[in-house]
């Protein structure tokens, strides 16, 4: 276990730039954790004055620039950083740091809310965080709201006390959190914490917010530099702790609430009626009728749901694997293909989780799923496809034309995207009213007549 204190050389960075590379710990990417889109607030929990910077800086820059409401609760004054200074009081360094972290956020994000709890510094208790929380997330609103709080772990005795409380309060109203370590980094290892450090997933910065988090992290005077040259105002940040977090990312380990897929399979078996409705009936009819080959060696279906267009798919493929985001859905999804000994689903979010190793397919199918990726996600996974396809392989889109409240696409944009960027030729298009139903085949696009000779 981390065990805090100021004194002696600590872990050196050398040992960490070696254990990211022979770990290669994995990627997070925030907009995963919202089914392809950005939270719509964060909620950044500070120990100290100093903590947001150290641990999340980057992450709030970045959020902040795309829009996020962004909330940062500064819990303690830090008063306590330097017990033995001899030129500044308790609340002479409370009023200092304040001020500074009140810079370090015009730095990172100055649209973003101030608050200051004032709770002491060394004492803050699970019950005060709790207390907090509360207050903040009142209005219930929490679907996608995501909080940062200092790892439940981290060795000092404040941090591990906010990081357990936001850890038991997320928990119980599936929030999802982020926990960032700072005092692991200088007091750990990684031989000693591997079991842990297993679960870490690193947030990657972009230039611009490496640079903010470096600025604002230097406004920190207090605790980057000597208050003074006399004993007791000795630098508390040394080189070697600040050189962790100079890195071109910050790590978190992360506790995910539900995704808005797996919120709607647990709670309704059938979330769009796919099973009884006429409409969707119908639709499966024409997707299985509009393919331009009997049956198909290896099938890809991207977004499975309950499994029902899966099981009319696994009838006319040697091979199918489909794929969804929510584990309630995959289940139900082999369930209903449990008599194709061939065919299964997987939980996989694409294009993260693309199924490179069991391709190529001659057969993909994205239906009624295009629009719950963002554009950048949707290009990557119109790339993987292009990839992916035989050189005679069928790609089958099919899309709700309506509104889709809440998401960065359409039904329509979808199909035109494909179109343009995936070098695939249209063989039939059916539009209604309701929905799109398209083919794309490599060109020359030969029709069924042809194939058969009849042409």
């Amino acid at each position: 276990m981390v065990r805090f204190t100021h004194d002696g050389a600590g872990t050196p960075e050398s040992h960490w730039r070696t254990w990211e590379q022979d770990r290669a710990p994995r990627d997070l990417q925030v907009e995963e954790l919202f089914d392809g889109r950005l939270p719509s607030r964060f909620v950044l929990l500070a120990a100290h004055p100093d903590d947001e910077t150290l641990g999340a800086g980057g992450l709030l820059s970045r959020l902040a620039r795309d829009g996020v409401r962004c909330d940062v609760v500064v819990l303690s004054d830090g008063e306590a950083s330097h017990p033995s200074s001899p030129t500044y009081s308790p609340h002479q360094l409370a009023e200092l740091r304040r001020s500074e972290v009140t810079t370090a956020l015009q730095v990172l994000a100055p649209a973003a809310r101030l608050v200051f709890e004032g709770l002491p510094d060394g004492g803050i208790t699970p019950e005060d965080v709790t207390a907090v929380l509360a207050r903040e997330l009142a209005d219930g609103e929490t679907a996608r709201t995501l909080v940062a709080a200092p790892w439940r772990h981290d060795g000092h005795a404040d941090h591990d006390a906010v990081g357990a409380a936001a850890a038991r309060f997320c928990g119980d109203r599936a929030i999802t959190l982020l926990e960032y370590p700072i005092w692991l980094w200088h007091w750990g290892t990684a031989e000693e914490q591997a079991e842990q450090l297993a679960d870490l997933s690193l947030h990657h910065l972009g230039a611009d917010e490496h640079a903010r988090k470096g600025s604002a992290l230097a406004t920190h005077v207090s605790q980057t530099l000597p208050l003074s040259d006399a004993p007791g105002d000795e630098v508390l940040l040394t080189p070697g702790v600040l050189e962790h977090f100079a890195r071109s990312f910050e790590s978190f380990f992360v506790t995910g609430a539900p995704s808005t897929f797996e919120r709607l399979h647990r709670d309704r078996a059938d979330p769009w009626e796919v099973a009884e409705r006429f409409y969707e009936q119908r639709k499966r009819a024409l997707t299985i009728a509009g393919l331009p080959r009997r049956r198909f060696c290896r099938t890809l279906e991207i977004g499975s749901s309950v499994g029902a267009l899966t099981k009319d798919l696994a009838a006319v493929s040697d091979n199918l694997l489909a794929l969804d985001t929510s584990e309630t859905a995959v289940r139900r999804t082999n369930e209903a293909v449990i008599m194709h000994a061939a065919a299964g689903a997987r939980l996989a979010t694409v294009p993260r989780d693309w199924p490179h190793e069991d391709g190529p397919f001659d057969l993909i199918v994205l239906s009624e799923t295009g629009y719950f990726l963002s554009s950048d996600q949707l290009d990557d996974v119109i790339r993987l496809i292009g990839a992916s396809l035989d050189d005679d392989g069928v790609l089958v889109l099919c899309h709700w034309r309506h509104p889709i409240e809440g998401w960065e696409l359409d039904g329509d944009t979808v199909h035109e995207r494909v179109r343009d960027r995936s070098g695939l030729t249209t063989l039939s298009l059916h539009t209604e009213e309701d929905f799109l139903l398209e083919v794309l085949v490599p060109a020359p696009a030969a029709s069924v007549a042809r194939r058969e000779g009849l042409v």
